[in-house]
């Protein structure tokens, strides 16, 4: 047997209030009354409310206070305003501020019963859309990485069986793509999870000081060094080094890098002394190491033993059925620490999963991130992501995948190129290889605008 849904009936006219208790209770829903807005709002915070039903007038806190009141208790409860035909200007107002609807007095008791079966409806159905849709997210996300295409399984399935193992990580991947959330996966889903987790970026720190920053100096090694200074390999003893874009390291920095692999032992600057270190080291890289060996630009030494276990994050284009996913997440992200909530157009998803995105996932959360930051809008759309759909291209793989009808596809096509020619049609026909009449027909069978092409 499920659960009674709650409903909470907000009047100040006694004999209204139970006369809509009375009718509800019948109906099967377990009602709740209050004749002050005060008392409504001490049960919404004790009751999990499906929907309120508030009159709109009443002494103390009218009907539009406790509309807002009770939505920042719970946003999910829906809530029904009641009306005398005079107000229901103020009543229209009360929809725009979250209300689900109004009901102007008189009523009929079946009336105001479909209205509550529909506010239900509504509510059950967004609810069931978040669970599922962070459903989706648990089940294709992995430490905040997320993906459900065929690439990004991979990678996760490398990941559990990396992390139970102390073996060198060389993690292979453009720039923007994840590299660093994929070695601390590692690293907190393993062993050493308790113990340090510490990055550098071998590009960030001039090859001088990087030998320093990694294995600490001594007192007077160099000018400057007024004191002795730990290095990064003890900080991450019985932890994890992660030693980012490493294909840009020197080759003399590289070759006490493998010392310190090979025996286990570092030697700070300008000391006389070594110092015992447990490391994992799992290193990135942007580039192929195997061509920077070939090149001698990397250590051929050095790479078999950092290269035990390679791990290869594909660019965000080659797994475009992950944006969706990507999308959401970061929208949610944004408005659990920023507390701004919006929602994005189908429209819009459209144009960012064909876009051309050569900053991979970063320049996509950038994107959104912005988007949320400018756009005055609840529902993000496209003019509010500060790329084209020209700059998309047309992504034949991408639309193959999709399986889409031949006019669908022709669609595209035709607007692709119309864009690509600035909306000359002259030179859009010649490069369809059709009449200008015939791409007259066309648009205007697809509805293909030509105001932005232009």
């Amino acid at each position: 047997m499920t659960d009674k849904q709650k409903i909470l009936v907000v009047d100040d006219d006694l004999e209204m209030a139970e006369v809509l208790k009375d009718f509800l209770t019948e109906e099967g829903f377990a009602v709740f009354v209050a004749n002050r807005g005060s008392d409504a709002l001490k049960l919404a915070e004790e009751e999990n409310f499906a929907l309120a039903i508030t009159d709109m007038k009443m002494p103390q806190m009218s009907g539009m206070q406790l509309l807002k009141k009770i939505k920042n208790i719970d946003p999910n409860i829906e809530v029904i305003m009641i009306t005398a035909f005079g107000s229901i200007e103020t009543a229209i107002e009360a929809v725009k501020q979250g209300a689900y609807h109004y009901i102007t007095k008189p009523f009929k008791m079946n009336e105001i019963l479909l209205t509550i079966r529909k506010a239900l409806e509504k509510r059950n159905l967004q609810i069931e859309n978040l669970e599922l849709r962070n459903e989706i997210e648990r089940k294709y996300s992995f430490f905040n990485i997320i993906g459900k295409s065929p690439a990004m399984q991979k990678v996760f399935e490398m990941i559990k069986v990396v992390s139970q193992n102390n073996s060198n990580v060389v993690i292979y991947g453009a720039s923007g793509t994840g590299k660093e959330l994929v070695a601390k996966a590692i690293h907190y889903n393993g062993k050493r999870k308790n113990r340090p987790f510490v990055p550098i970026n071998c590009t960030a720190i001039p090859e001088g000081l990087l030998e320093s920053e990694l294995f600490g100096h001594a007192k007077g090694a160099f000018t400057g060094a007024v004191g002795s200074k730990q290095g990064l390999f003890e900080k991450a003893n019985k932890g994890t080094l992660f030693l980012d874009e490493i294909g840009d390291m020197g080759l003399g920095l590289q070759a006490k890098l493998l010392r310190v692999l090979q025996d286990k032992v570092i030697r700070p600057v300008g000391s006389l002394q070594t110092i015992n270190v447990d490391v994992r080291i799992i290193a990135a890289t942007n580039k192929n190491l195997e061509e920077e060996v070939e090149k001698q630009r990397f250590r051929e030494d050095l790479y078999y033993r950092l290269n035990v276990i390679p791990i290869h994050i594909p660019p965000l284009n080659e797994r475009r059925e992950d944006i969706p996913l990507l999308i959401n997440h970061f929208l949610k992200k944004i408005e659990e620490e920023q507390g701004i909530k919006k929602e994005i157009s189908d429209e819009a998803v459209r144009v960012l999963t064909t876009h051309d995105w050569k900053g991979n996932v970063r320049e996509l959360e950038n994107a959104i991130e912005r988007a949320v930051m400018l756009s005055r809008k609840n529902i993000l759309e496209p003019d509010d992501f500060q790329i084209s759909e020209s700059s998309s291209g047309f992504n034949f793989s991408y639309f193959l995948k999709q399986k889409l009808p031949l006019e669908d596809f022709e669609k595209k096509y035709i607007d692709a190129v119309l864009k690509e020619v600035g909306g000359n049609k002259q030179k859009a026909a010649e490069i369809l290889g059709i009449s200008s009449r015939t791409l007259y027909r066309k648009e205007k069978r697809y509805n293909i605008s030509n105001k932005d092409k232009e």
